[in-house]
């Protein structure tokens, strides 16, 4: 899952369109209006990001709604957190070795 969500938030449509729901619900229009693409290419992206689980979308009436869905970034949350620590351990040893604490003293 975490392949599937990387490759479609590799598109910069696609991020700018997350980013976007990220702060509440928007129309397909609303979604298309800062791009210079056709309705059927935004409605494409959106497919898309709906197949990989980040989006959904919702008829009312003749419109199309589509929302973020937060907890399909959960792994990525998570994924980053173990990156974020790993790293940290890394620095703190270099540190460690640089201030000559990891010598065996």
């Amino acid at each position: 899952m975490l392949t599937t969500t990387f490759a479609a938030l590799a598109d910069p449509t696609r991020l700018a369109i997350v980013t976007r729901l990220s702060r509440g619900e928007a129309t397909m229009g609303e979604l298309a209006t800062p791009h210079a693409i056709s309705p059927p290419a935004i409605t494409k992206h959106v497919h898309i990001l709906v197949d990989a689980g980040l989006v959904t979308r919702r008829k009312a009436g003749r419109t199309v709604v589509c929302a973020i869905r937060p907890e399909a970034l959960s792994e990525v949350e998570v994924w980053l957190g173990d990156l974020t620590t790993s790293w940290n351990r890394t620095v703190d040893r270099l540190a460690d070795l640089l201030e000559g604490n990891g010598d065996g003293e």
